[in-house]
C-alpha cells in the first residue's frame, strides 16, 4: 500500500514538473512572438473624451504594451462637460502613465470643434481628417487582423 502511495506521488512531481517546464517554455514563445510582432507596431488609440481609455479599452492596451506596439493616444474632447476640464485632462494622463502610454504619445485636443457634449455631432469630415493627420504624423502602422 505504501509502494502505491509514493507511486502516486511520483507520477504527481513528474506530472507538476512536465506542465511547470512546458508552460515555461510557452511563455517563452509567447513572448518572442510578441516582439517580433509588436518591434515596429505604432499604434493609434482615438477616444471622445477621458476615461474611455480605461472604461473600454484598457485590456486592449495592456495587451498591445505586452506585445510591445508603440501606442499613442488622440482625446478629442477634454471632457469639459460638467467643467471638469483639467481635472479630466490630469486623470487622463495618469491613467495613460499606469496603461503604460508614455505622455509624449499623448494628445487631447480642446477646442470648439469637439465639445464634449451629447446635443452636439461632430462633423466626421473634420474628426477623420485630424485622425490622418495623427496617423501620417506618428507614422502608425497597425492593420487590422481578424487573427489576433
Amino acid at each position: 500500500m505504501e509502494a502505491m502511495w509514493l507511486l502516486c506521488v511520483a507520477a504527481a512531481v513528474v506530472a507538476w514538473g512536465f506542465l511547470w517546464v512546458w508552460d515555461s517554455s510557452e511563455r517563452v514563445k509567447s513572448r518572442e512572438q510578441g516582439e517580433r510582432l509588436g518591434a515596429e507596431s505604432r499604434t493609434l488609440l482615438a477616444i471622445a473624451h477621458p476615461d474611455d481609455e480605461a472604461m473600454f479599452f484598457a485590456p486592449t492596451v495592456l495587451g498591445l504594451a505586452r506585445l510591445r506596439h508603440w501606442v499613442y493616444l488622440l482625446c478629442f474632447s477634454a471632457g469639459n462637460y460638467y467643467n471638469q476640464g483639467e481635472t479630466r485632462k490630469k486623470e487622463l494622463l495618469q491613467s495613460c502613465d499606469v496603461l503604460g502610454i508614455p505622455l509624449s504619445s499623448v494628445m487631447i485636443i480642446d477646442n470648439r470643434d469637439f465639445p464634449d457634449d451629447p446635443g452636439v455631432q461632430w462633423n466626421t469630415e473634420h474628426v477623420a481628417s485630424v485622425l490622418l493627420q495623427h496617423i501620417e504624423v506618428n507614422g502608425i502602422n497597425l492593420k487590422a487582423n481578424s487573427r489576433l
